[in-house]
């Protein structure tokens, strides 16, 4: 069992004391907890009661992750979703799950294990049986696996790698605006396993696709997406075609991987909310 901290602690209190339905935000990787607080704030304000986990080890700020980013080494993609698992487990009701990224694959895995009430996977990274592998996303994950020596590493993007891994669809400014607010190190370990996982039978980057318990699932795509191109958010959605439950997914035109926290979150989480409120 993970440990859940102080301040995840308040969340599920928080969250079990209230009447409201409460939501799980996922963050991806190379960001924190902060890239959901518009988010949160809006969901709030249509009556949910929000929570936002870290990773296990999580800074609480960015200046403070900037300081120290080797707190983020060897953290993998099983790690996470077992901390998720934890907090989920402490709630008093099943949650619904939004996730981006590396957020959006462990999403779609605490949906595979019937945690989620409804779940809502943007922009998610690849798992077991996804194939699609544009030179995009092979551009973006390229700081990491380009040495294989960083699996035990973590790594932090430049500027001009998060412009093109996140921030290719919005102006310069906000570009710089996007790394200097919300970037941060990244765990190798994720990376890897999501790259070689149609070569490892036991990875923790797969996904129960086939579980009908796991509540309605929505992907969210962004068009623009040199990290997860439509191509590959697609392919994932195609791995649900058993699933007898619904499975939904959304492009979203002209967005790139910043989509959840850039100047047009907002269409996103509406998105989201609609899918949220239908069922």
């Amino acid at each position: 069992m993970s440990v859940i901290t102080a301040r995840e602690q308040a969340e599920i209190d928080r969250a079990n004391a209230s009447a409201a339905q409460p939501v799980v935000f996922v963050h991806g990787l190379w960001l924190l907890p902060n890239s959901w607080n518009d988010w949160r704030a809006y969901f709030e304000e249509q009556g949910f009661v929000t929570l936002a986990p870290g990773w296990p080890d999580d800074p609480a700020t960015t200046a403070e992750a900037r300081r120290d980013p080797s707190v983020f080494a060897h953290k993998s993609v099983g790690d996470v979703t077992g901390h998720y698992a934890d907090v989920i487990r402490a709630l008093d009701r099943k949650p619904i799950v939004i996730g981006h990224s590396f957020g959006g694959l462990i999403t779609q895995k605490l949906a595979g294990l019937g945690l989620t009430e409804t779940a809502v996977a943007i922009d998610p990274a690849p798992f077991r049986g996804v194939l699609p592998l544009p030179l995009s996303a092979l551009r973006a994950a390229f700081p990491v696996l380009g040495n294989p020596l960083n699996r035990g590493r973590a790594i932090a993007l430049t500027p001009e790698q998060f412009r093109f891994a996140f921030a290719n669809a919005v102006p310069e400014d906000e570009a710089n605006r996007l790394y200097d607010e919300y970037s941060v190190a990244g765990s190798g370990v994720p990376l890897f396993q999501a790259a070689l996982a149609n070569f490892n039978p036991g990875t923790q980057a797969k996904v129960d696709t086939r579980n009908p318990d796991r509540g309605p699932l929505l992907i969210i795509s962004g068009e623009k997406d040199n990290t997860v191109p439509p191509a590959i958010a697609n392919a994932s959605y195609k791995q649900y075609k058993k699933n007898p439950n619904v499975t939904e997914i959304v492009e979203i035109p002209g967005r790139g991987h910043s989509l959840v926290i850039d100047g047009g979150w907002k269409e996103v989480a509406d998105t989201a909310l609609n899918f949220v409120r239908r069922f």
